[in-house]
């Protein structure tokens, strides 16, 4: 059979166009970009790296973005990024600094200033305005009677001021310790280990940071010659930030379990969540005129997996995931948002790889989970269900790292950082 010249000029446009449309389907579509700040090398002292991987919009897959960049120090622990995704902040825990990258469209990291402190940088946050970093940090030096803990007193919360991402001034400093009803033990040893800050979405008067910190004179396990104090073991200490940065604590800390190991806030202020490592457990509280007081959670806490580590909480307010660093899992939890009570079980938890320490949830459409995994030297990433909060793995994870991730963020790619999720 003979093709006319229009049939067969028909005939290769659509050709074209099938093979083009086939090409447009499978093409990589770059959503977001993930940072993993991990050792370059072993040992305590290793210079630290941050590697960046490129989200496949489709898949969620990760493949290698930006060249990896020196964190500035050794042992990175910590990272935080300002809301407009301008700006990433690391804290070396190994050198004492924090170090403030500019983060480029195209997911590259350029070094632009460091600040040296006296104590040790354990965890960092951003205020929404951009305006503050708060650091928790403590006194490290060897101890034999705590050969695991690096923190061994001077917990201590710092306030620096933001110019356009630079690292400014100390606007406060606050000193940890245990206050008001509980001064009887204010001479505790007291070990910090998280901290958060609420968005205060446009409302001023929600406006205060919160760290989590246990006390290591009353639990101290494996050490027999330790002084044993009664009081609670773990602490959220709260602080009100005036509009000039004053730091003014709440009328009493409160108490979180025995070993909190992480914090996170709800999009909206409205509830505080915080895991306790030693029993596998999730504390909630509900947040109070303004951020001024918390008040527990009713029918909680409520079951984790073996010693949580790290939580977060999707950009919509809806579900919680905690990872649980001895069983290698995640844990997915929904809100009921009129009551913040967590709804999840421990059964309910995906598989990551070995010991998940760090966990971020993609900024862009909110789709994708990641995890760092310390001693599983990689990134597992999940699919997120915005329906139920389920997880499902993403093609191909988990993904490798450099040795020791300790610590994971994300950022929009391009034009998606216009359409970031918000609550």
């Amino acid at each position: 059979m003979k093709f006319s010249k229009l049939s067969q000029l028909f005939l290769v446009s659509s050709i074209g166009l099938l093979v083009a449309t086939v090409f447009s389907a499978c093409a990589i579509t770059t959503i977001d970009y993930v940072f993993v700040a991990c050792s370059a090398g072993s040992g305590t002292a290793s210079a630290g790296q941050i590697m960046t991987y490129a989200v496949d919009s489709q898949s969620g897959a990760l493949r290698n973005g930006a060249p990896t960049v020196a964190s500035g120090g050794t042992n990175p622990v910590s990272m935080a990024v300002t809301s407009d995704y301008e700006n990433l902040y690391v804290a070396n825990a190994g050198s004492n600094n924090v170090v403030h990258f500019a983060t480029g469209i195209n997911g590259v990291l350029t070094s632009k200033d460091t600040v040296t402190m006296t104590t040790t940088p354990i965890a960092l946050a951003v205020n929404s305005a951009g305006t503050y970093l708060y650091v928790v940090s403590c006194t490290a030096a060897a101890n034999t009677a705590y050969p695991t803990l690096s923190c061994t007193g001077g917990a201590t919360l710092t306030e620096y001021s933001l110019s356009s991402g630079a690292i400014g001034s100390a606007a406060a400093t606050k000193t940890l310790n245990l206050y008001g009803t509980y001064a009887a033990y204010s001479g505790d040893v007291l070990v910090p280990t998280g901290l958060t800050v609420l968005t205060n979405n446009g409302v001023v008067s929600d406006n205060a940071v919160y760290v989590t910190a246990y006390d290591l004179s009353a639990y101290n396990p494996g050490c027999t010659s330790c002084v044993n104090s009664t009081a609670n073991p773990g602490w959220v200490f709260g602080y009100t930030i005036g509009s000039s940065g004053a730091l003014t604590p709440l009328a009493t800390p409160y108490e979180a379990g025995i070993k909190p190991s992480a914090i996170v806030a709800s999009p909206i202020d409205t509830y505080l969540y915080v895991t306790d490592y030693a029993q596998g457990q999730l504390i909630g509280y509900t947040i109070l005129d303004g951020g001024k007081s918390l008040a527990f959670l009713p029918s909680g806490p409520f079951r984790t997996g073996n010693e949580p580590t790290a939580v977060t909480i999707d950009p919509r307010g809806l579900f919680i995931y905690a990872t649980n660093s001895l069983d290698s899992t995640v844990t997915p939890y929904a809100i009921t948002l009129a009551s913040g009570i967590p709804t999840g079980t421990a059964s309910s938890a995906n598989s990551t790889d070995t010991q998940p320490v760090a966990i971020v949830i993609d900024p862009a459409l909110g789709r994708f989970v990641y995890t760092a995994n310390y001693l599983g030297n990689s990134v597992s990433g999940f699919r997120l269900d915005a329906t139920s909060g389920a997880l499902s793995e993403n093609q191909a994870t988990p993904y490798p790292t450099g040795a020791k991730p300790t610590a994971v963020a994300s950022i929009p790619h391009g034009n998606y950082s216009t359409q970031s999720i918000t609550p």
